[in-house]
């Protein structure tokens, strides 16, 4: 099972930090509540986990918010930024246009955009709508989906992380699952990876954090375990 930190898609990348001048309120939010989930151990880099590459990002939309398909702009944690604790604006990036299922990004920033840009986009592509996506990693949550997909789709197995057959289990979930309803998703071939979307950054960590709590409560009647 394929594990992230590697970017599979053609990217046309301008380096440009002043682009972050632009954005500066909504970098602040991404890094909030990125730092949020690094302290949850969602987000984050472990020697012990996934042979040592950062996992998880955070993405926002940014304006105009009506755009088509593809042309959905938004800010995301830049690639391999997971063992960062204390983040700056200068390592979030602008991906202003996407081919998700062509695998081709086009980005602005002082970074390269997170290896997972072409999934966000995926996400965003589903409805104007969606304002914030969080990917994040959980073994529990990851296990949890497997016996619950009713309420937590999962995507399949053979569908690696940042790639076009992602995009499509992506846009499949969205028509054939409760996806648009439950706002969260296990990626069943990226270990541990789960996605969750709102309009707004509290709406997209609830799901997450919903899930988490049922998750965890079944499992400490079960064993009796209290920790995570």
């Amino acid at each position: 099972m394929e594990r992230e930190g590697v970017i599979k898609f053609e990217l046309e990348h301008s380096d440009d930090p002043k682009v972050m001048e632009r954005h500066r309120e909504c970098a602040a939010a991404i890094i909030s509540w990125r730092d949020i989930l690094v302290r949850l151990s969602l987000v984050g880099q472990s020697a012990e986990r996934y042979g040592g590459l950062g996992f998880g990002n955070v993405s926002a939309r940014v304006a105009p918010f009506a755009g088509g398909r593809g042309q959905r702009a938004f800010l995301i944690t830049g690639t391999q930024t997971g063992g960062h604790v204390c983040m700056s604006s200068q390592e979030v990036t602008l991906v202003s246009q996407t081919r998700a299922r062509e695998g081709w990004v086009k980005s602005q920033g002082p970074v390269k955009p997170s290896s997972e840009s072409t999934t966000h986009a995926a996400v965003y592509d589903l409805s104007p709508a969606i304002r914030w996506v969080f990917h994040v990693h959980s073994p529990l949550l990851w296990a949890w989906s497997e016996k619950h997909s009713a309420s937590f789709p999962r995507s399949a197995a053979d569908a690696s992380y940042g790639s076009p057959q992602m995009a499509d289990e992506i846009d499949r979930l969205w028509r054939e699952t409760t996806f648009p309803e439950s706002r969260i998703m296990a990626m069943g071939g990226h270990e541990d990876g789960v996605i969750a979307f709102g309009r707004s950054p509290m709406e997209a960590a609830q799901p997450v954090l919903t899930a988490l709590s049922v998750a965890n409560i079944a499992r400490c009647l079960n064993t009796g375990a209290l920790c995570l």
